[in-house]
Parts: structure tokens; C-alpha cells; sequence
């Protein structure tokens, strides 16, 4: 397990090279380039994390605290400054709840999405993980919008190993969702997981199929934990941002699966989006194998962006 962390943590560092060098080459250049802190320092600072999809609010509060520390500290020199930013970009991260409460209980999860964000993959991504812990998966195919996303699922089953429920395409979601949680009783699975069409272009239909979802999980299900995860693309940077609001306005979202971090500039959108939104990033996705989708740590992610070495974990904590 500790490899399997240690292996992905060497592909988060490789797969956030641009991010970090959209962001980390910045920081470099003025902690170094600068003799004194002041104004224009923390503009300068500023402007980086704004552009390297940190976000407003985020940045904003990044470097209120950065400059609080450095009052408290006596701070005079810039380079003293690197470690007192990563840590307060690590703080600013931290949400009040991150528990996968779903691994430990019979549970629905509802994924949702717009097309194109790797939705169906990091579902079927979820069963496999959740399967290797040993439980019993059952897929539900209730994209029902988006013809090749059945296919596509039923793949990703196979692969995984774990039961579909389908619907053809243009069935009633709501309907596929029914029949599923019939099947999730009869077999008693430990986790259903549905895979549910996202329009946000469209918000008052996707609310409508949203509520008839959450009515029928309600009413044939109540005993199931509901976690609902919205996927966004982490290319997209600050449209992420925008989009994991508007899906939070239609459902009680719990958490946000990050996809596609390998390879793109805008890995800071995992700090926007937890700082902003207070909705923890619960998974993340740094390629196309199963083992590619791992839970969020905030720290590692974080060193990983500035490349800093892991610590071993400590056996006493």
C-alpha cells in the first residue's frame, strides 16, 4: 500500500511538471529576486497564484496569512518566505469534513458531471478501487443521454469486475436508477454507484432528473448512505471552479473527483476549489489505469507542486 502511495506521489510530482512550472519557476524568481519584503513583493506574489489557478479568494487569503506570519516571525528576507507560502497554501486547503464515509457503510453514490470530463472512466475507476477493498459493486448506467457512455461503462465493468445495471439509451434515468437499487437489495451490494448524465446548459432538466433521482434513493433506499461527487476536468482551471458551483446550486454535492492533472498548467484548481467552495477534492486522476485515480491529500499534492521530498510517515502519528 505504502509502494502504491509512494509510486502515485512520483506520478503526481511528474504529471503537475507544467503547473509547477507555470507556478513554482514564478516564485523562485522573487523570492530570489527580491532583497526586502514589501508591496510589491506580495503583488508579485499575487499575480502568480492568481495565474497559476489558485483563485481570488484563495489567493487572497494565502497571503493575508503569509503576511500575518511574517509580522509575527520578524520576517526580513524573501527566500524565508518559500516555506511559510506552502504552508499556508496547505492551511488554506483543509476542509472541516473529507471522510469517505461511503467505504464503511451500504451506500449509494451518485456521480455527475458534464460529458467530455472523464465521468464514465473515474466511475469506473471508483468500482474498481472499491471492489479491490473487498466490497460487493454494482454499477448503474444511468447516463442514459449520451449513447456510447453505456458502452463505455460496460467496459470499464468488465474490467472492473463488478455488475451493471443498463438502460438503453434515451431510457429514464430515474427508471435505470430504480431497477439498480432493486438489484443493489437483491444481491446485497455494499456500494451502487450511478453514473448520471450532467447538462448543466440545460440546469432546469438536469434539476428535475436531480430530484427525481434523490426520490427514488429515498424512497426504495433510505437505509444507503448518499454521497453524491461532482467530476471536473482539471484542464479546464477556473471553468472547473464555475462548473463545481453550479452543480453545488442543484445537488448536495459531498465531493469533487479532480481528473486529467497529468499534463496540464492549471493543477492549482484543486486550490480554488477546496478553498472556495469548502467542497473537498476526494479523488484525483493522474492518467488512464485504474490505479491512476487516488484519494486527494492536500499535503502530498502540495509538495508534489513545489516538489518537495515526502516525508515517511511517521509510525507513532
Amino acid at each position: 500500500m505504502a509502494e502504491e502511495k509512494k509510486g502515485f506521489f512520483k506520478r503526481l510530482v511528474t504529471g503537475l511538471t507544467k503547473t509547477r512550472d507555470n507556478i513554482v519557476a514564478g516564485f523562485d524568481s522573487i523570492f530570489s529576486g527580491y532583497s526586502s519584503i514589501d508591496e510589491e513583493f506580495y503583488e508579485d506574489l499575487e499575480e502568480i497564484l492568481v495565474m497559476g489557478d489558485i483563485g481570488i479568494n484563495a489567493t487572497s487569503s494565502i497571503l493575508e496569512n503569509l503576511k500575518k506570519q511574517v509580522a509575527e516571525r520578524h520576517i526580513k528576507n524573501p527566500a524565508e518566505c518559500k516555506q511559510l507560502l506552502i504552508d499556508s497554501i496547505k492551511e488554506q486547503m483543509r476542509v472541516d469534513s473529507t471522510e469517505y464515509a461511503f467505504e464503511n457503510r451500504k451506500s449509494v453514490i451518485l456521480v455527475i458531471g458534464v460529458n467530455g470530463v472523464g465521468k464514465t472512466t473515474s466511475v469506473g475507476k471508483l468500482a474498481g478501487k472499491l471492489k479491490d477493498q473487498g466490497k460487493k459493486v454494482i454499477l448503474a448506467a444511468a447516463d442514459t443521454f449520451r449513447a456510447a457512455a453505456g458502452e463505455q461503462l460496460a467496459l470499464w465493468a468488465d474490467r472492473a469486475g463488478v455488475e451493471l445495471i443498463g438502460g438503453q439509451a434515451g431510457a429514464d434515468p430515474a427508471s435505470v436508477v430504480y431497477d439498480a437499487v432493486a438489484a443493489a437489495k437483491a444481491r446485497n451490494a455494499d456500494v451502487l454507484i450511478c453514473d448520471t448524465a450532467g447538462r448543466l446548459h440545460n440546469k432546469k432538466n438536469l434539476m428535475e432528473e436531480l430530484r427525481k433521482i434523490y426520490r427514488i434513493l429515498e424512497r426504495e433506499y433510505p437505509e444507503a448512505y448518499l454521497e453524491t461527487l461532482v467530476v471536473l476536468d482539471g484542464t479546464t482551471g477556473q471553468n472547473a471552479l464555475v462548473q463545481a458551483r453550479q452543480f453545488s446550486e442543484v445537488a448536495d454535492v459531498n465531493g469533487i473527483i479532480l481528473t486529467k492533472l497529468d499534463g496540464t498548467a492549471k493543477g492549482g484548481i484543486a486550490v480554488a476549489i477546496q478553498s472556495e467552495l469548502d467542497i473537498p477534492v476526494k479523488y484525483i486522476g493522474v492518467g488512464e489505469t485504474i490505479d491512476d485515480l487516488q484519494k486527494f491529500d492536500a499535503d502530498a499534492f502540495v509538495n508534489a507542486l513545489f516538489d518537495v521530498d515526502e516525508k515517511e510517515p511517521d509510525v507513532n502519528e
